[in-house]
């Protein structure tokens, strides 16, 4: 870049940033976060508090945004010599790894920041969220199962999110967060079997590249019915009322169609399945949790 085109300003750069974060997939982790929030709310006075809420949302946004630009960081030498990956910010140019630094450093300030106007406990406990966040970019250099590192980072949202609420540990929010880890990294076997070929040639580590397509397929539906019996666990642990069950019918549904259009030799419509799927998934339960909740006894 030359000196002159250095100095115009460049408003492209936090778009930039906001596709290479992947910003609307955030929507994928609220809903778990704000149903363990929900519930801590109906076991203490039974009301919304919107304050609260509204900081466990910018602590969620913060802590993922965080983790999605020290991924991308992180594996970028990685992505330039994948063909599906070539075409990120990082490696095209289109960002500068100090500007994702920045706004990487930016984002963690608000998650702190977040996480302190909330409760001391959330403050102390933040450095525990961040750690997986950091190391499971890692792990693909020395582990074959990273996806565990990765639900282990996934399952941090609902314990956190009941935590900013009561400032206590709760055992049913560790088991929403376990469903929502197992869920997730269920899900990313399956993502990393169109990175199969790529991976075993760069020495990238996964289920897939050391096992093969078919056992991270079966691996995933493994996870995925693991997933329903915590789910129901949960429901029961929390006394839930006729609506979450409806619920859980509804995710049972939706993981049964994606286990139908992903297939250990048909990889076509694996978008839909992350895209939609998952995304149908977290918004259903939450709806379905939230009129449960309202049902019986929280109010507005």
């Amino acid at each position: 870049m030359s000196a002159s085109a250095a100095a115009i300003p460049q408003p492209g750069r936090a778009r930039a940033f906001l596709r290479l974060v992947m910003i609307e997939h955030s929507v994928f982790a609220l809903p778990f976060a704000y149903i363990a929030s929900l519930t801590a709310m109906y076991e203490w006075d039974r009301a919304i508090h919107w304050g609260r809420l509204l900081l466990v949302t910018v602590a969620m946004v913060g802590l993922r945004t965080f983790a999605m630009a020290v991924n991308r960081i992180i594996d970028r030498e990685i992505d330039a010599r994948n063909p599906r990956t070539a075409h990120r910010e990082l490696v095209t140019g289109a960002m500068s790894v100090r500007h994702a630094w920045t706004g990487a450093l930016i984002a963690l300030v608000v998650f702190l920041g977040a996480a302190a106007l909330l409760n001391p406990l959330c403050l102390a406990l933040a450095p525990v969220a961040v750690i997986p966040m950091v190391v499971y970019p890692y792990g693909k250099r020395f582990t074959n199962f990273p996806q565990a590192i990765l639900g282990l980072a996934q399952a941090m949202g609902p314990v956190g999110g009941w935590l900013a609420i009561s400032g206590t540990w709760s055992w049913d929010a560790v088991i929403l967060g376990l469903a929502v880890g197992v869920w997730i990294g269920g899900f990313d076997l399956i993502y990393a079997c169109q990175d199969v070929e790529t991976d075993r040639e760069v020495g990238v580590k996964s289920v897939p590249a050391r096992f093969g397509v078919p056992a991270a397929i079966w691996g995933a539906r493994a996870c995925h019915a693991v997933t329903m019996a915590l789910f129901a666990w949960y429901a029961v642990a929390t006394g839930a009322g006729v609506f979450l069950w409806i619920g859980l019918l509804i995710v049972a549904g939706a993981f049964v169609y994606e286990h139908t259009i992903v297939r250990p030799h048909d990889l076509t419509r694996l978008d839909r399945a992350f895209f939609s799927t998952n995304g149908f998934i977290g918004i259903s339960l939450f709806v379905c949790a939230l009129i449960d909740l309202l049902v019986r006894g929280l109010t507005l």
